[in-house]
């Protein structure tokens, strides 16, 4: 059973999602929070498997909100539920350990397949605002990189970075296992090796460390 936490300050909002994924037999609603404060607060008491975080809300925001249930309970998945224009709290809130974001107009199926793939470990990118927040990440990594490129590359084999570039690019392991001419187990054994040379949590924190190194 996926212990699901829905944090968000319309209650509107907040009762119908937990009306209807209240109704998969797979995911139970273990609290609701109308701030990024009381949010942090049930994981603590609750300690969900996953949190459905909005970025804008009071006192704190999901952005920060994010980064504190990251610091504190490393195993909470946190999706944020974002708006088209909300790009650059996206990339804030990615950098600081989500697992992805959707959409506020996403069906509500979708929404429960999306809490299924970031509990079994999968990252969420949704193509309709991924070009905007690639975009961001490139600007940002490209005034980084002036500064000082990150010593971990060097630790890093041409296969590696290779893999990194396609993860940062949005693909898959399929399609990584396609281009690359390599079996998935192969592509996968190989993100598991960098996840641990690169002391990175998952997939979307490679897709970053891509593209703030100009794999």
């Amino acid at each position: 059973m996926i212990r699901l936490l829905l944090a968000d300050d319309q209650d509107i909002l907040v009762e119908g999602l937990k009306l209807i994924l209240g109704t998969e037999e797979d995911i139970e609603v273990v609290g609701t929070a109308n701030n990024g404060k009381k949010a942090y607060e049930l994981c603590r008491w609750n300690m969900p498997d996953v949190v459905l975080m909005d970025i804008q809300m009071p006192d704190i925001n999901g952005v920060e909100a994010t980064r504190m249930i990251k610091r504190d309970f490393p195993s909470v998945k946190v999706i944020v539920l974002t708006t088209f224009n909300d790009d650059e709290y996206i990339y804030e809130a990615l950098k600081n350990g989500a697992s992805g974001y959707l959409l506020k107009d996403t069906s509500p199926s979708e929404i429960a397949g999306a809490v299924r793939t970031v509990y079994e470990g999968g990252a969420l990118i949704q193509s309709e605002v991924a070009v905007k927040v690639i975009d961001k990440f490139s600007k940002l990594a490209r005034e980084e990189h002036k500064k000082d490129s990150d010593k971990r590359v060097e630790l890093l084999t041409d296969r590696e970075k290779d893999i990194l570039r396609l993860i940062g690019e949005g693909k898959n392991n399929k399609e990584i296992a396609e281009e690359l001419y390599l079996s998935q187990g192969t592509v996968k054994n190989h993100i598991t090796r960098v996840l641990i040379k690169l002391d990175l949590r998952d997939r979307t924190q490679l897709a970053v460390f891509s593209i703030k190194n100009n794999l």
